[in-house]
């Protein structure tokens, strides 16, 4: 998937523009926070258990290369294969060839986040082969010949009337007088066409929630029931997975599986929480023939050690996207790549550079809320503000912002040229903006004024108003 983090501005500029995203965003912005409010209170040992999850990633990172050889036995053990890829190219490789050895002409795939990363369709596609999307999400942005805007929605940035206009455009027997009056009809329209897909699949790709060392397990879950079919019905299944997914047992997937769906879609548990270990063996009544886990590292063991190593404990719930301001108000697309909102800002320029990437952790207003949901408590505004000095110390952030900072710098260190400094620029302002109580534009401040107003300043400075309380016996 190219990247287009570089021009998140422009990306931004756009989504802001575009009325029926900001009317899809409008409509789904109250849903997710408020089901995850409610699964959470609906069980009290939430918080102990987000320490848990914390926990039981910390120590798995910490031992990632024993649990990995573990999880990879085990998975031998069973009848089935792991491939170990360092690259992208190194996994689109191992995919193609493994559908290529089962003589593959179309291949069903669940979600799987990591296939995009990969760019998975686009080459099966050139090398003759088929993919099929089973999500219903999923399904649809492939009609549109778009990349997902969400994580856990990848048709999130669309409205009821977008997915008829392109069931009409690509279901080319669909009767005029058919309706789409709410979403049973659509799953109606999808579920037809895709039934056919599943039975005549030769491959099936799904991603994994999680890997389990101890039985050589993935897991992975859903709502519609996908992900099964896709794991089941063809000869060959290919489990796509990043190195950090791997957990140590059965009980600690368990215990993450309670923290995900929660924070994800404010379930309990999925509807669908499936586990695939091996190959079908001799007295199964249904399965793969063949099973292969193709592992990923591209670029995520670079992170271990690092202060970005926290990333790797993220679980994909989405929640830090669900309670974003920015994410409401620009949409997944303007992040540019795979992983859009505060997980993305984090994890996109560890894995494409935060030459390509530094726009989004400067993406942020710091409200701390993607920290605060976070069921393993990654510390995203942290790792975000890591990322920014990343950027000034390799002088990738503009001129005008280096020697902004310089100046403010310059001030900081001088405690009483900064009072008085902000002495005589708030009396300043303040008498130019008595008038109006406000600034439309200013010398220095065009990408604020450009967007908004700027008040005029009122009263004392802060300083004078914090000296004064104190000699008043008040601060």
């Amino acid at each position: 998937m190219l990247a287009t983090s570089p021009a998140f501005k422009e990306n931004a500029a756009r989504a802001l523009a575009d009325p029926g995203l900001q009317k899809a965003l409008a409509n789904t912005r109250p849903a997710f926070p408020a089901r995850r409010a409610a699964a959470v209170a609906a069980l009290p040992e939430f918080e102990q258990l987000r320490e848990v999850g914390r926990d039981i990633k910390n120590h798995t990172l910490a031992n990632l290369d024993f649990y990995l050889e573990t999880f990879a036995a085990n998975v031998e053990r069973a009848g089935g294969k792991v491939h170990w890829c360092s690259t992208a190219d190194e996994a689109r490789a191992a995919v193609l060839e493994i559908c290529r050895k089962a003589g593959a002409k179309t291949v069903t795939k669940g979600k799987s986040m990591i296939s995009e990363e990969l760019g998975i369709n686009d080459h099966l596609e050139q090398n003759g082969i088929t993919p099929v999307e089973t999500d219903l999400g999923e399904y649809i942005i492939q009609l549109r010949r778009e990349p997902p805007s969400h994580i856990i929605a990848p048709a999130f940035h669309l409205n009821r009337e977008d997915w008829e206009e392109s069931f009409r455009a690509s279901h080319t027997d669909l009767p005029a007088d058919r309706v789409f009056s709410d979403r049973r009809d659509i799953l109606a329209e999808a579920r037809g066409k895709l039934r056919q897909r599943f039975l005549a699949a030769d491959v099936g790709i799904t991603g994994a929630n999680f890997l389990i060392a101890e039985t050589g397990s993935s897991v992975i879950v859903t709502n519609e029931g996908n992900g099964d079919l896709t794991q089941t019905l063809p000869r060959v299944h290919i489990a796509l997975a990043s190195i950090e997914k791997v957990v140590p047992t059965l009980e600690d997937a368990c215990t993450l599986l309670r923290l995900l769906a929660r924070s994800a879609t404010g379930q309990d548990m999925s509807v669908y929480t499936t586990f695939s270990t091996g190959s079908r063996r001799p007295d199964d009544l249904d399965g793969p023939g063949e099973y292969h886990v193709v592992l990923l590292d591209n670029g995520r063991s670079a992170m271990l050690g690092t202060e970005f190593q926290d990333m790797l404990r993220c679980i994909r719930c989405a929640a830090c996207l669900n309670h974003c301001p920015v994410y409401f108000t620009v949409g997944g697309h303007a992040y540019g790549w795979v992983y859009p909102g505060p997980m993305g800002s984090v994890l996109t320029p560890g894995l494409i550079g935060v030459d390509k990437a530094g726009h989004l952790p400067n993406a942020s207003t710091f409200c701390g809320r993607c920290e605060s949901v976070c069921p393993v408590k990654i510390p995203l505004p942290k790792l975000m503000r890591h990322w920014r000095e990343r950027e000034f110390e390799r002088h990738l952030t503009p001129p005008t912002t280096r020697a902004g900072l310089r100046l403010w710098g310059w001030f900081a260190r001088r405690p009483g040229a900064y009072r008085l400094a902000t002495q005589i620029l708030a009396r300043g302002l303040g008498w130019l903006g008595q008038r109006r109580g406000r600034f439309t534009s200013l010398p220095l401040a065009g990408g604020w004024t450009a967007g908004r107003d700027l008040p005029a300043p009122e009263g004392e400075t802060f300083f004078a108003r914090y000296a004064r309380e104190q000699r008043a016996g008040r601060a």
